[in-house]
């Protein structure tokens, strides 16, 4: 979830590159994409191997500390004008590289193994060991309570779906915020020489992965939720399209000329008229054209001026009958009458209407 929504956010950025809040999202997605694979079994014994044990530890955390830093970023820049965003961020980057110095001294100035194992099994008592997390943790804690306060108050200024993407998010941050909070408690607690159970650590690890992925998954639901409308959209396009083919097929052969050509013989143009969306509305187009131009063999005689109130099988089988008089080479006995055919004042009912005396041309067929 989180390498789906760093790659979504990478291509919102290549989009906007100047845009300073979702350079600022996009850089903490990165950094919690990045402090997984840090801390999994292969790429921790890696780096411990390489640069000492705890040296994982100490890059996961920094990796940490920088995601909510630059989260606070996008708050910064998305709540106040530039400058003050680039001042208050300036101001937030000496606390998180002071936090960063400060954890890597703890971590430096301690004998390597004791930094072996997690956060459950690690000795407290060892100053240097207890500063270590509580440093981080406690930075953590501060920054995503922030980062929680100002998402439920953009939450409750926007609409949905946004607004439902932003309280996900919001739920996320203060679970994390929570979880870290009392993850300083357990420092704390076993700093003082106090042993607590495992049983009690694991579920906070768990929410805190867990509060991770929701924050994530709220962050991309906006984009996610247009992605999946967007599809939607162009499958019934699609289908609308085929649904249509009969009696396009019928009019653009009584009238080849109202078949719509490509702006330009460029590869450009030809490659963006072969597109869903402008398929399917070319072929409206010419499908309407099609029925101005055939309309006054529609009328049989006796009849006045209009065709009114006539439904989808009957108006295909007078096509029928009035592509056969245009193919025979029989001149238009009228101008073009006009077609009631749409029972509503939108451009769907139309396109509904058309579809449904496609369907009749293919049933009669």
């Amino acid at each position: 979830m989180l390498l789906a929504a760093l790659v979504w956010k990478v291509y919102q950025l290549k989009r906007s590159p100047h845009d300073a809040p979702l350079r600022s999202v996009t850089l903490c997605l990165a950094c919690s994409a990045l402090s997984y694979p840090v801390t999994m079994p292969g790429g921790s014994s890696g780096i411990d191997m390489v640069a000492g044990h705890g040296s994982a530890k100490l890059i996961q955390n920094m990796l940490l500390v920088l995601s909510v830093y630059f989260l606070m970023c996008f708050y910064l820049y998305s709540a106040t004008d530039a400058e003050a965003g680039r001042s208050r961020a300036r101001k937030e980057a000496v606390v998180a590289a002071g936090v960063i110095v400060g954890i890597s001294v703890a971590a430096l100035s301690a004998p390597l193994e004791v930094f072996v194992g997690s956060f459950s099994t690690a000795d407290m008592t060892i100053p240097q060991v207890a500063l270590f997390y509580a440093g981080a943790g406690l930075y953590l804690m501060y920054a995503l309570a922030m980062a929680a306060r100002w998402t439920r108050r953009f939450a409750r200024m926007s609409q949905r779906p946004h607004s439902t993407g932003l309280w996900m998010a919001a739920v996320g941050l203060g679970t994390m915020a929570a979880a870290c909070a009392v993850r300083a408690v357990f420092v704390a607690v076993r700093w003082a020489g106090v042993e607590v159970p495992t049983a009690v650590m694991a579920p906070v690890a768990i929410l805190l992965v867990v509060s991770i992925l929701l924050f994530a998954a709220g962050v991309t639901y906006p984009g996610a939720r247009a992605r999946i409308s967007s599809l939607r959209l162009w499958l019934r396009h699609r289908r609308d399209h085929r649904r249509l083919a009969p009696l396009w097929e019928l009019l653009t052969e009584a009238y080849p000329e109202n078949v719509l050509r490509p702006a330009s013989p460029a590869a450009l143009d030809r490659w963006r008229a072969r597109g869903v969306h402008r398929r399917y509305h070319r072929r409206i187009v010419e499908c309407r054209d099609g029925l101005v131009d055939i309309s006054p063999h529609l009328l049989d005689e006796g009849e006045d001026g209009r065709l009114l109130d006539v439904d989808a099988k009957e108006l295909a089988a007078r096509l029928h009958r009035a592509a056969a008089r245009v193919g025979e080479g029989v001149p238009a006995p009228r101008p073009a009458v006009p077609l009631a055919m749409a029972r509503g004042s939108d451009r769907q009912s139309d396109v509904r209407q058309l579809i449904a005396v496609s369907d009749a041309l293919r049933d009669a067929a």
